[in-house]
C-alpha cells in the first residue's frame, strides 16, 4: 500500500475524526493504528511492535539520543515552569493592572500579539511560544478569546519567517533553491537573490497577514471564531469550559504572591529571547565550517538546543526572582510541578503528531502526490497555480512545512525550469505558499500545535477557528496564482490577491457587524 492511493487512508481519516469529534487524541490515535496495520499488512503482533517503535524512536534511535525531539519537548515543560513562577510571582498580574491602565481598548490588546509575531521572525517555534507568553496576560485582561490569540499566533510566525532570509526556515530554503538552480544549470541569479525576488509572489503569506489586521481593525469575526468571541465578551470565558484544562492554562493552581511587579514578568522573557537568540548564534558558528555569515550561521543553527538554553536560563531567573520575595506563598517544587502539569496536553499532542507524521511518510504519502503532480500532462499557465494546490494538500496530510519544502521545491524547480524558465521563481514561490496554507490546516502540524500551546487555546478550536481565514487567503492567493500563470507578472497577481481579500472582508464584515468595544477594562474587585 505504500506509495499508492490508500496511503492517504491514515491521513483522510485522522482529519475527519478531528472534525467529526473534535478529539486531537483519539483522531491522532486511530490515525496511527489505521497506519501501522497498513504497514504491517495487518498483522497484530507486527502492528503493535511498528507502534512501539514510533514511539520510542522519538526518544532514542540510530544507537543514541533523540537529542533534538528531547531538547523540545524539554523546553515546552521549561517554559510551562517559567510562566508558573511567574505568575506566581504576582508578575502576570502585576503586567495585566499595567495594560489595563496604558492599552485602554481591546482592539490595542489585539494589535500587540500581530505586532510581536511579526517583529520576532527568527523561529517559528520560538515565535509561537514567546508571543504567547508576553500577550496572553494583555489579552485576556481585554476578554479576548484564546482562539482569536491562537490565531494570531499561528498567522504572523510562519508567513513572516517564510519570507525572512534571516531566520532558520529562510537559511534552510535558501541553501535548497541553491541545490535546485546548479541542478537546473540557471545561473541568471544566485540563490539568496533568487530569494529575495520569490517574496512577491508568495501571494498567500501576503493574503494571511492582511486578513490579520482586518480582524483586528474590522473586528473580522466569523465562523466558529465569532462563537468563541462572542463567548469571550459576553461571559468573560476565554475558552469553552466544557472541553477541560488546555495547554498552559494553569487555571488558578496556586495563590499569586500580592507584591508582584512587572519585571517579575519582563525578565524571564528577557532571560529566554536574549539566552535563544545567542544561543542560536553560537550553534550557529560552531556548526558552520568555511567562512561564517549571517546566512550560514541561521542555516547551521541547532534550534532546538537554542530554545532548550533559553528555556534553561528563563527558567532559573524566574525562579530567583520568586526565591527573592518575602514568603512566598507557595513551594518552589510545587510551582514548578503545576508549570509541567500545565505543559503536558502539548507534549501528548505533539507526540502523537510526531508518529503519526512518522507513519504517514513511511506510507509514502507525500511521494504518491508528487508522482502523481509530475505524471500529470500541465498546462504551463496553469502550473503555478497546481503546484500551490498540491503543496497545500501535501502539507495539510503530512501535517510539515519543511517536509512539503523539501519534495516539491526540486519537482516544482524541475518541472518550471522544463516548461518555462521563467516560471521557475513563482512555481517555487508557490511551493512556499501552499505549504504555509496546509500547515495551517493541519491539526498535526507543530508549528499549530505550538501556536495553541503559546496561546492556551484548545487545540482543535485553533484549527477549527483558523480554517475559515486560512481558506479565504488561499482562495485569493489560488486566483492570484492563475493571473500570474496567464500573464506571467507578478505585481499584478498581488495586488489582485489583497483586493480580494479586503473586498472579502469589507462584505463579510458589513453581512454581520459587531462594534468594537472601546471602554478600558475594568478589573473586577477582588
Amino acid at each position: 500500500m505504500e506509495g499508492t492511493i490508500y496511503s492517504l487512508i491514515p491521513a483522510v481519516l485522522m482529519l475527519l475524526l478531528v472534525v467529526l469529534t473534535r478529539r486531537v487524541i483519539l483522531s491522532l490515535g486511530a490515525g496511527i493504528v489505521v497506519g501501522a496495520l497498513m504497514l504491517a499488512s495487518f498483522n497484530i503482533p507486527a502492528t503493535l511492535q511498528n507502534i512501539w517503535t514510533k514511539f520510542y524512536t522519538i526518544f532514542y534511535s540510530e544507537g543514541a539520543l533523540n537529542t533534538g525531539n528531547i531538547y523540545l519537548l524539554s523546553f515546552l515543560l521549561l517554559l510551562g515552569i517559567t510562566t508558573a513562577f511567574m505568575s506566581a510571582s504576582g508578575g502576570s498580574r502585576a503586567f495585566g493592572r499595567w495594560a489595563v491602565q496604558h492599552i485602554k481598548t481591546r482592539k490595542g490588546a489585539k494589535l500587540v500579539p500581530v505586532i510581536l509575531g511579526i517583529i520576532i521572525f527568527i523561529d517559528d517555534y520560538f515565535n509561537a511560544l514567546a508571543v504567547g507568553q508576553v500577550a496572553r496576560p494583555l489579552t485576556d485582561r481585554h476578554k479576548v478569546s484564546r482562539a482569536k490569540l491562537a490565531y494570531y499566533i499561528d498567522s504572523t510566525s510562519a508567513p513572516v519567517t517564510v519570507i525572512s532570509p534571516i531566520s532558520s526556515w529562510g537559511a534552510y530554503i535558501i541553501g535548497t533553491i541553491g541545490s535546485i538552480l546548479a541542478a537546473n544549470e540557471i545561473t541568471e541569479y544566485h540563490a539568496l537573490e533568487a530569494f529575495i525576488r520569490m517574496i512577491p509572489a508568495n501571494f498567500y503569506v501576503f493574503a494571511a497577514l492582511l486578513l490579520v489586521f482586518l480582524t483586528v481593525f474590522l473586528r473580522l469575526d466569523f465562523g466558529p471564531m465569532k462563537t468563541h468571541e462572542t463567548r469571550a465578551l459576553e461571559t468573560g470565558d476565554l475558552i469553552d469550559k466544557r472541553k477541560g484544562k488546555v495547554p498552559g492554562d494553569l487555571n488558578d493552581e496556586f495563590t499569586e504572591h500580592d507584591n508582584g511587579r512587572m519585571i517579575h514578568l519582563i525578565l524571564p522573557i528577557v532571560f529566554l529571547v536574549t539566552g535563544t537568540i545567542a544561543a542560536m548564534i553560537i550553534t550557529g558558528i560552531r556548526n558552520t565550517t568555511g567562512g561564517v555569515d549571517i546566512l550560514a550561521v541561521f542555516a547551521n543553527t541547532n534550534v532546538n538546543i537554542s530554545l532548550f538554553i533559553g528555556g534553561a536560563i528563563s527558567v532559573l531567573s524566574a525562579a530567583f526572582m520568586y526565591i527573592a520575595q518575602p514568603k512566598p506563598k507557595s513551594s518552589i517544587s510545587q510551582v514548578s510541578w503545576e508549570g509541567i502539569k500545565a505543559m503536558l496536553p502539548a507534549l501528548y499532542i505533539l507526540i502523537f503528531a510526531w508518529m503519526i507524521g512518522d507513519i504517514i511518510g513511511g506510507l509514502g504519502t507525500g511521494e504518491y502526490l508528487a508522482d502523481q503532480f509530475n505524471q500529470a500532462s500541465i498546462n504551463p499557465s496553469y502550473l503555478p497555480f497546481l503546484i500551490f494546490i498540491v503543496s497545500g494538500f501535501m502539507a495539510l496530510a503530512t501535517g510539515t512545512s519543511w517536509g512539503t519544502f523539501g519534495i516539491m521545491l526540486p519537482i516544482a524547480g524541475e518541472i518550471a525550469a522544463v516548461t518555462d524558465a521563467n516560471l521557475v521563481l513563482p512555481a517555487l514561490s508557490a511551493v512556499l505558499a501552499g505549504s504555509v496554507f496546509g500547515d495551517h490546516c493541519s491539526p498535526i502540524s507543530d508549528t499549530t500545535i505550538l501556536s495553541s500551546t503559546g496561546a492556551g487555546a484548545n487545540h482543535i478550536d485553533h484549527v477549527m477557528t483558523q480554517l475559515p481565514y486560512a481558506g479565504l487567503a488561499a482562495g485569493a492567493a489560488a486566483i492570484g496564482y492563475l493571473l500570474l500563470g496567464l500573464t506571467g507578472g507578478v505585481w499584478l497577481p498581488l495586488l489582485l490577491t489583497l483586493i480580494i481579500v479586503i473586498v472579502a472582508g469589507i462584505l463579510i464584515h458589513s453581512l454581520s457587524p459587531v462594534k468594537e468595544n472601546k471602554k478600558p477594562y475594568i478589573q473586577p474587585k477582588g
